[in-house]
């Protein structure tokens, strides 16, 4: 019986031998594409691009809503209301106005102007009441909460009609029946 031999070169439980020096790793040709291509740089490439444009997003956004550079918050600031002076009072002929239910209201009025203003047409008060309250039922003139909020209702379209010359308005004469 003849005996075989075998030869191994490497122990048991060692690393692979590094390949040789001597034979160098084959080149791809021109034409032939690699079998392995980069893929590490383009992803990166567009990452650093998708960064970018976020950031300049962010700071366009920050510019924009945060202000335009004014320093200490001025611009977020609201310009101070000009304080009003009272001038004279200017005293409206009371007028009847019709409500529902054939009732009727007696209403006088006063228009607190500003220093600034002149003597305005009164006609423009009257018309504004008159259409306010007319036909109105009489528990809704007669209610004082109502009658406040009416009140309040008129000053408000009388400073619009009078653009800013009337700054309050008293009720003189306020009857119904």
């Amino acid at each position: 019986m003849p005996i075989e031999q075998r030869v191994i070169s490497q122990k048991i439980g060692s690393r692979p031998a590094a390949p040789s020096p001597a034979m160098p790793e084959p080149r791809p040709e021109a034409g032939v594409p690699d079998a392995k291509p980069r893929r590490g740089r383009p992803k990166r490439l567009l990452l650093v691009i998708v960064v970018a444009v976020v950031l300049v997003a962010a700071g366009a956004a920050a510019y924009l809503l945060l202000g335009r550079g004014a320093p200490d918050g001025a611009a977020s600031a609201p310009p101070p209301e000009p304080t009003l002076v009272a001038g004279e009072v200017l005293t409206v002929e009371p007028v009847s106005v019709n409500l529902a239910g054939g009732h009727y209201l007696r209403l006088g009025l006063a228009l607190q102007l500003t220093a600034e203003a002149e003597a305005p047409d009164p006609a423009k008060a009257l018309d504004l009441a008159i259409a306010l309250y007319s036909g109105r039922p009489i528990a809704e003139v007669s209610d004082p909460v109502t009658r406040e909020a009416l009140k309040d209702q008129l000053l408000a379209q009388l400073v619009e009609a009078y653009e800013g010359q009337v700054m309050d308005l008293y009720l003189t004469d306020y009857v119904t029946q």
